[in-house]
């Protein structure tokens, strides 16, 4: 075996795996419409099988369009609203047809999920990388009924390149204003008694523009004062913004070449505290940062019982932590540090069958456990001691002789599934699916399912998928626990706290239904057209609440505390239109063409009885992109994203509902050009230039007066890169 990996290894170094032409040619309308998927049913189907609505980017698309991550390729797809650098913890924002927030998307890598493993938040940005995918697959709507928790909104599959039967390395490396910075790799060797290894990473740091000089208005210098008036720091003597983020990805998979593979993803990213938040309210500090981690590692062993019975065992575990040095500094610790510390893992087992019982009827069935584990540590005086327990650290709350809380909770959760699908006639096919979940927390959840599919003819294609899912309660919102003493007692002697969130371990699962419509119409062979009309409504959603428990801290008395509860109720339909060209204008030039439009309404009952506008969704939205290519030697793509009036999280007047403030829509035009097939084929340079006309734009945000209504983002910004295949 390791003969057989050095001779791959040599003809890797000795050979190009494939030409320059040969990656940048995408596949034809027909060949997408047939092209492989596994998300929606966990088998292999294409497009037209399945009820459900979902879109296929191919590493093709992927590299001509420049998604450089996944952050890129979501704000390029219909329906999604994409708000980038507001959130202190995430860093970037977005909603998924009205879902609001990635604790709602459930995202797997080659089906496992690599997203935070306990079901909260967690940064969808630079951290994934694409360099090692072979076809992202977009699954709209809940998808519950196969894979339980969090699938709401959807599912995002990246598919690896792994089992693609090819062996090569890539290397790009680039470099931008702003400081921007990012090198990736992939390699792959293959032995003849089918054992391979796919090794793959990426590394990208930036400081980001200044926006202080960008948006003057927005970024002028003001004191930091506690919420008692008190001044911590002058504006004279304020600090610089500054915005930097970095992260970093490592990829690997091992076939065994009998039936057993190995795989493990671990990703980074780091970005400020101070992200979203206005001047007066946080300190700019490249020492105050926010540092995700994520490592995911699994097992996975696939067999034949029989020329119709498939079995698949998976055994996974995942491990999300904050790093002891995350830390704010913000007016909600009074301008002082103030650490933090979060772990999140899951250990995971499933045991699945798919069975051709009839060549009408395929069954898709299985049984899985799943152990968690959360640990959420916040506003800590000092670090963090990872070589002790949560209840050691011995920790007290600042200004106070009180022990500080750090929560933790352990649960589990048995599943099982099964879903039929049914081709009735060669133009009819029916899918019924359930699943049941028993959670030891929050009790028991039964997700139905249920899909047609009437391919009326070569030119048309009807869908109905009617489906339930579900939302776990994350351990932020059920432990979390924070705020400020300032050494001021009550008449009695007890510390008084201020700007608490206590903790509510009797929070229910968010539970939704959704019917979606999709035709999907083919005028012709150049020509796509599919259109997804959606209604979702949700129960029992999670929201801030005023919270009676002003004694959740022996020993103290806390001032108008809040907690999450389950007094929201939000419904929204909306319309989607997606549209794909390939045309020809002459021998030398060729290109594609896509596009999308979206249309929103709906509203929210965050538990004050009145019906809001839906926080975070632009009414109406549209998205063009265009790839012309001249012969193998020239890429140029373009790209237009028209983002209506966008709700933000502010309401704008509380005695006068429903309406929100509103962010400005803006026109953002981004270029991307390649220039191909350069020095022996092997190598592509690449221009990217984003916020092309350099416009000055925002982003919604903020619920709060405390942080930006309308975010200001970054101006024009460029990158050169090289990338060699060999």
């Amino acid at each position: 075996m390791l003969s057989g990996l050095l001779l791959a290894g040599s003809a890797i170094a000795a050979t190009s795996v494939e030409s320059d032409l040969a990656r940048i040619m995408p596949l034809s309308l027909t060949e997408l419409i047939n092209l492989p998927v596994v998300t929606a049913s966990r088998q292999l189907e294409t497009r037209d099988q399945t009820p459900s609505h979902i879109l296929v980017i191919t590493r093709e698309q992927i590299r001509e369009r420049r998604y450089r991550n996944l952050a890129d390729l979501l704000e390029d797809l219909p329906g999604v609203d994409f708000m980038r650098g507001t959130k202190s913890s995430a860093f970037n924002n977005f909603s998924v047809q009205g879902h609001v927030g990635p604790n709602k998307l459930l995202v797997m890598m080659d089906g496992i999920r690599v997203g935070n493993p306990a079901g909260g938040n967690f940064p969808v940005a630079e951290n994934f990388s694409l360099y090692a995918t072979k076809q992202v697959e977009v699954l709209f709507g809940p998808a519950a009924a196969l894979y339980g928790a969090d699938a709401v909104a959807g599912v995002i599959n990246i598919i690896t390149q792994h089992g693609s039967g090819k062996a090569g390395s890539t290397l790009a490396v680039s470099a931008g204003n702003f400081g921007s910075r990012e090198t990736s790799f992939m390699t792959a060797m293959q032995a003849e008694d089918g054992f391979a290894l796919r090794v793959g990473g990426h590394w990208q740091q930036s400081d980001r523009a200044d926006l202080q000089n960008a948006y003057a208005k927005e970024f002028a210098k003001k004191d930091a004062k506690t919420f008692g008036g008190s001044v911590v720091v002058p504006a004279a003597l304020r600090e610089d913004y500054v915005g930097a983020i970095k992260s970093q990805s490592v990829y690997a998979h091992l076939d065994t070449g009998r039936h057993l593979d190995f795989g493990y993803y671990h990703n980074v990213f780091r970005s400020l505290t101070s992200t979203g938040d206005k001047p007066e309210t946080a300190l700019y500090l490249n020492e105050a940062p926010w540092i995700t981690q994520t490592d995911t590692v699994y097992a996975r062993y696939q067999t034949h019982l029989s020329s119709s019975i498939e079995l698949e065992t998976v055994l996974d575990y995942s491990l999300q932590t904050v790093d002891p040095a995350s830390k704010y500094v913000n007016i909600y610790t009074n301008f002082i540090d103030g650490h933090e510390y979060v772990r999140g893992e899951r250990l995971s087992f499933e045991q699945n069958l798919s069975w051709r019982l009839h060549p009408q009827h395929r069954l898709q069935a299985g049984v899985g456990l799943q152990k968690f584990a959360a640990i959420e540590g916040h506003t800590l005086p000092s670090s963090y001691d990872t070589s002790r327990s949560a209840s050691e650290q011995d920790m007290v709350y600042r200004n106070t002789n009180l022990p500080l809380m750090v929560s933790e909770a352990s649960h589990t959760n048995a599943s099982l599934y099964t879903q039929l699908q049914s081709d009735w006639h060669r133009d009819w096919s029916s899918m019924i699916g359930v699943r049941m979940d028993r959670h030891s927390a929050y009790g028991s959840s039964v997700n139905p399912r249920l899909g047609a599919v009437w391919r009326a003819s070569d030119k048309h294609v009807l869908k109905a998928l009617y489906a339930h899912a579900f939302r776990a309660p994350s351990p932020e919102e059920s432990l979390s626990s924070f705020g400020s003493f300032d050494g001021s007692k009550t008449a009695d002697g007890r510390y008084q706290g201020t700007g608490f969130r206590v903790p509510n371990l009797a929070l229910e699962p968010e539970k939704s239904k959704t019917l979606s419509l999709t035709w999907d119409w083919r005028p012709s062979a150049d020509l796509n057209l599919v259109s997804n009309l959606y209604r979702s409504q949700i129960r029992n959603l999670i929201v801030t609440l005023p919270s009676s428990n002003v004694n959740a801290i022996p020993g103290a008395l806390l001032i108008s505390p809040e907690s999450k509860g389950n007094a929201g109720q939000q419904t929204q339909t909306g319309l989607d239109i997606a549209a794909s060209y390939q045309f020809r204008l002459s021998r030398a030039w060729s290109g594609d063409l896509w596009a999308s439009a979206s249309w929103i309404g709906g509203s929210i009952d965050e538990g004050d009885g009145v019906q809001w506008d839906l926080p975070f969704v632009a009414g109406q939205k549209q998205k063009l992109g265009l790839t012309l290519r001249y012969l193998d030697k020239l890429s140029i793509s373009p790209q237009i994203l028209h983002i209506g009036d966008t709700t933000n999280g502010r309401k704008k007047n509380r005695n006068n509902p429903p309406d929100r403030l509103l962010t400005p829509g803006y026109t953002l035009t981004n270029l991307h050009v390649g220039w191909h097939h350069l020095l022996g084929a092997n190598v592509t340079l690449w221009l990217d230039v984003y916020n092309l006309f350099d416009k000055r734009y925002y982003a919604a945000h903020g619920a709060g007066s405390r942080t930006f209504f309308d975010m200001p983002q970054q101006p024009r910004s460029w990158m050169m890169s090289f990338e060699y295949s060999f």
